[in-house]
């Protein structure tokens, strides 16, 4: 199955954020640390570069992420022209009074008392963008809650002397590229639940645990993953947690709905769903089997009469 999903506000935010950001100087875009790559919108990174902007690149969830994977994908992220990286908690009011002090070092010709920094904040939908906002303000101006697309408006606050925030709705880009990347987000609730099959998100979520993870699932569930397939994880996950339907079968939806909020409320532990390593094997395995793919209708085609 192929994830996709990109309600209508979601168009018309992208425009208004590109205008807005003829008007700001530093972009912050809100990353999940968790799988910072697929989280994050390649709209916004055209956006800031058509502007030359830099970016304030935020590994937020830091505290839910493998801290080992969320040190490579900062050196990784901060390699980049005009991009630096900083592993937070938006709930960690020390870790969001950190964020104004970062911008200006990416805007110092903004640090002479006379004009003020003006920093936009950007992401997709569910990765913390409204509780950075909230706490950077020190009080609450924007929606906060555990579903995608809470923040439908923008909005440009006054964040102190010298000093404005533009907030913007979560946005997706219209076309999810790779298949894993629709199943991450879904993984970690940044897709609606009405565009993803539960049980599938939790058999890839689960595969990767198993694959990086077991000693996390056997504490966290008292199971032997050692010789488990991802579907039998939820099963076993399920019989557990006596996930039964009438007649006394399994419910396999309840016990896949039970492994994805374990990873999303972080009490299996702290997990990273992807590495800049596993990603470039993902994306080179995924255009290889296109590319063989390609040439295969391209010599269906040539063989026709």
């Amino acid at each position: 199955m192929s994830i996709q999903w990109f309600p209508g506000h979601m168009a018309s935010a992208r425009k208004k954020a590109a205008e807005a950001m003829a008007a700001i100087d530093v972009v912050i875009e809100v990353t999940d640390a968790r799988l910072p790559e697929a989280s994050g919108n390649p709209m916004i990174s055209e956006l800031r570069r058509f502007r030359n902007r830099p970016c304030l690149k935020l590994l937020n969830k830091a505290d839910l992420a493998d801290p080992a994977v969320t040190r490579v994908w900062m050196d990784f992220y901060n390699r980049q022209p005009g991009v630096k990286a900083v592993a937070v908690s938006a709930r960690n009011a020390s870790d969001a009074a950190r964020v104004p002090a970062l911008c200006r070092q990416l805007a110092p010709h903004r640090d002479d008392g006379t004009k003020p920094l003006r920093m936009m904040i950007m992401g997709i939908p569910n990765v913390g963008k409204s509780t950075l906002m909230n706490a950077l303000l020190k009080r609450k101006v924007a929606k906060v809650g555990d579903e995608p697309a809470v923040t439908k408006h923008q909005q440009t606050l006054d964040l102190g002397p010298g000093m404005t925030l533009t907030d913007t709705p979560g946005m997706m880009w219209p076309k999810i590229d790779y298949d894993p990347d629709g199943y991450m987000l879904a993984a970690s609730h940044a897709i609606g639940r009405n565009a993803v099959i539960d049980e599938e998100v939790a058999a890839f979520l689960g595969s990767i645990l198993l694959e990086r993870y077991p000693a996390l699932l056997a504490a966290r569930y008292r199971i032997d993953p050692s010789s488990l397939d991802a579907q039998a994880l939820v099963e076993a996950i399920g019989r557990r947690r006596g996930c039964l339907v009438k007649g006394g079968g399994l419910d396999l939806e309840k016990a896949s709905l039970i492994l994805l909020q374990d990873y999303r409320d972080g009490v299996i532990g702290r997990i990273s769903l992807e590495t800049p390593e596993s990603r470039a094997a993902m994306i080179a395995r995924i255009e290889t089997e296109r590319a063989e793919a390609a040439a295969g209708d391209g010599q269906a085609d040539d063989g026709e009469e």
